[in-house]
C-alpha cells in the first residue's frame, strides 16, 4: 500500500510572487513522488517550479494583496476543475491566514486541519506574538509598539541600537515599496523615519531588543501538530549559513537535536490548541544561554524537506496523512541531515553530510527545475549588478570641462576618476 492516499489530491497556494521559492518545490516533489495529484496555484510561470516532473496543472494566483474574497473564488475555480476533495498546502503567510479564516467556506471542496480560524493571523502577526509568548511562558525579546514618531525616537533609546525593526504585518508590504520586513536599525532617527512610513506599510511598526548572532545561536524547528494536538514529524535544525549572512533565511541548515528548543515548540503550540504545519525561528541569548522565539509561521518553512526522516515522512507529508485518516509511519530522526540551498550556498551544496544531504533545487529524479533555476539565477544576479552600477553612475559628480592646453589637477582627476 501507497503511503499516502493517492486518491486524494493537493492543491499547493502561495500569493506571495517569490520565483526562487524553492519551499514549493520541496512541497511538490514531496507529494509527487508519493503519487499524489499535485495542483500548484501560484505564480510560477517564470519561476524553476514549474519544471517540475510533478506538477499536475499550474492554475493562475490571487493577486498580491487579495482579500478572502478574492482567495475563496480562485480556489473554488480549481475545485470545480480537479472535481474532488484536494488537500490544501498554503506555503505562505498570506495563503496560511486566508485558508484559516476561509475554512468552512472551502469545505467539503478541501481538506484543513481544524483549529480556530483566527489562530494563523494570531501567531503570524509579530505585534500579537509578544502576547502569545508572554501567555505561554515562552522567552521572546523585549518589543515595543511606538504611537507616535516621537515615541518611535524614545523607544529607541530605551531598548538601546541597534534594534530590530519589524513590520507586525509584513504580507502587507506593497511591492516596489523598498519597505523590509525585518531591518537592523542604527540610530533613534532610522526609527522614527520608519514609523513615519507606517501607513505606507499597511500595519505597525515594532522595535525590538537585539540579540546579536553568533555561531549556534540562529535555531528553527519545523513540526506537525496533529488532529489531537501532538507534535510529530519535524524537529529542531540549526541555521549553520544565512543569506542575507546573519540575518537572512536558511543558506545551509542541519537537523540537530536540541530538547530545549523541542520543549519549547511542543509547550506553545499546545498552550494555543494549534494544528498543522508550523515553522518557528529561535536565536539563543549569548548572554543568558536562553532560546527567544522571533518568529511563528503558520506553514511549512522553505526548508521543510530538512526534516525527512528514517519513514520518509516530513511535514507536508504528514499533514496529507492526518487529513485522509491514515496512520503514519514510525520514523527516527536523521540527525546530522543538511539542506542546502546551492543558489545561496554553491560550495556547500559540493560537500557530504554524515546524515545526507538534500539541495534544494536539483534532484536526480527531477532536473528541470535546477537547470532553471541557474539560468534564472544568472538573469537575476546579472540584473541586479546593473542596477548598482546605473545607481553609481546616476550618483557620481559630472566630470567637469578641461581645457586642452591645461594640466587637470589632483582634485579634477579625483572627479574624473568617481
Amino acid at each position: 500500500m501507497p503511503l499516502l492516499d493517492t486518491r486524494v489530491p493537493a492543491v499547493i497556494l502561495r500569493i506571495d510572487r517569490n520565483p526562487f521559492h524553492h519551499g514549493t518545490l520541496g512541497a511538490v516533489r514531496s507529494l509527487g513522488r508519493a503519487g499524489v495529484e499535485v495542483h500548484v496555484v501560484a505564480d510560477e510561470s517564470g519561476s524553476p517550479v514549474h519544471r517540475s516532473r510533478y506538477v499536475r496543472r499550474l492554475h493562475p494566483p490571487p493577486a498580491p494583496g487579495a482579500s478572502a474574497d478574492d482567495v475563496l473564488a480562485v480556489l473554488r475555480r480549481v475545485a470545480d476543475r480537479i472535481a474532488c476533495p484536494a488537500v490544501l498546502v498554503p506555503m505562505d503567510d498570506a495563503s496560511a491566514i486566508a485558508a484559516g479564516c476561509l475554512r468552512d467556506a472551502l469545505a467539503p471542496s478541501y481538506l484543513l486541519p481544524a483549529m480556530p480560524g483566527t489562530l494563523p493571523a494570531r501567531v503570524a502577526d509579530k505585534a500579537e506574538l509578544a502576547a502569545v509568548c508572554a501567555s505561554a511562558d515562552v522567552p521572546h525579546p523585549v518589543t515595543l509598539v511606538p504611537d507616535s514618531p516621537q515615541r518611535a525616537t524614545e523607544d529607541a533609546w530605551r531598548l538601546g541600537l541597534p534594534l530590530v525593526a519589524k513590520w507586525s504585518r509584513p504580507w502587507l508590504l506593497p511591492a516596489g515599496s523598498g519597505l523590509r520586513s525585518t531591518l537592523l536599525v542604527r540610530s533613534a532617527e532610522q526609527a522614527r523615519e520608519l514609523y513615519l512610513r507606517t501607513d505606507e506599510a499597511g500595519s505597525r511598526l515594532l522595535l525590538q531588543a537585539y540579540l546579536p548572532p553568533g555561531p549556534d545561536r540562529d535555531w528553527f524547528f519545523h513540526g506537525y501538530a496533529n488532529h489531537s494536538g501532538a507534535v510529530r514529524t519535524g524537529g529542531p535544525g540549526r541555521k549553520q549559513l544565512a543569506w542575507p549572512r546573519g540575518a537572512g533565511l536558511t543558506a545551509v541548515g542541519c537537523w540537530t537535536p536540541n530538547p530545549q528548543v523541542q520543549a519549547l515548540a511542543e509547550r506553545l503550540t499546545g498552550e494555543l490548541g494549534y494544528r498543522g504545519i508550523f515553522d518557528l525561528d529561535f536565536r539563543r541569548c549569548g548572554t543568558t544561554g536562553r532560546y527567544h522565539l522571533l518568529d511563528f509561521n503558520p506553514r511549512p518553512g522553505a526548508q521543510f524537506r530538512l526534516f525527512e526522516d528514517s519513514a520518509g515522512l516530513d511535514v507536508v507529508r504528514a499533514l496529507h496523512l492526518d487529513l485522509t485518516g491514515r496512520r503514519p509511519p514510525t520514523g527516527e530522526p536523521v540527525a546530522g541531515r543538511r539542506f542546502v540551498v546551492e543558489n545561496y550556498a554553491p560550495l556547500a551544496a559540493l560537500r557530504t553530510a554524515p546524515g545526507g544531504r538534500e539541495l534544494a533545487w536539483y534532484a536526480r529524479d527531477d532536473r528541470g527545475p535546477g537547470r532553471a533555476m541557474w539560468a534564472l539565477w544568472a538573469r537575476h544576479v546579472s540584473g541586479r549588478l546593473r542596477e548598482r552600477l546605473g545607481a553609481r553612475t546616476a550618483a557620481a559628480p559630472a566630470s567637469p570641462l578641461i581645457p586642452r592646453a591645461a594640466s587637470p589637477s589632483p582634485t579634477d582627476n579625483e572627479k574624473a576618476s568617481s
